[in-house]
Formats: C-alpha cells, structure tokens, sequence
C-alpha cells in the first residue's frame, strides 16, 4: 500500500499560476495540464487569490463614527419631540370626553 503524499505547492507557484491561468487565453483546465496540477486545485486557487481585497468597509473612522453619533442625536431629539406632542394631544383628548 503505496500512499502518495500530496503535494505542496508554495504560495508564489500558486499566485503565478493563478496570473496565467486568468491571463491565458487557454482553458483553466488545459493551463492545469500544462502546469502539472488538477483542474480543481487550480479553480481553488484562482477563487482564494484573484478575490478583490474589500478592507475598506471594514475600516471605520472615528469621523464617520462622530458623523454617525451626530445623526443618531438629531433622530432622536427629534423623536423626542414627537412623543411629547403625542403626549399632550393624548392628555387634552382625554380631559374632553
């Protein structure tokens, strides 16, 4: 019982073949052949390293959080004001039936 070990392919190997892969005007699976990999592994790679980075939603400033903390105070005066009207209106309701 012979078991092959799986091979490891280092990160660059993969980057570069992810770039000819996308780059190539071949098919993923004929550029797979020609690099010696499985078809599989190969969309596996291109899924992990050709994904756009999106940092940028996750990233949030303390502006944006003050931008942020300024508008949830003005909705909330604002309601505020809403539920004491609503009180009143209710209290001269009451006193005229």
């Amino acid at each position: 019982m012979n078991q092959e070990k799986p091979k490891v392919y280092t990160a660059e190997f993969r980057e570069s073949s992810v770039k000819l892969a996308i780059e190539s005007d071949k098919l993923v699976a004929q550029t797979a052949r020609d690099i010696g990999v499985n078809e599989n592994t190969l969309h596996t790679w291109i899924n992990k390293y050709s994904r756009p980075v999106d940092n940028i939603k996750a990233v949030r400033t303390d502006a944006h959080l003050y931008e942020e903390l300024k508008q949830l105070k003005k909705e909330v005066a604002q309601l505020t004001e809403e539920r004491d009207l609503l009180k009143k209106a209710a209290y001269f309701a009451q006193g005229q039936r």
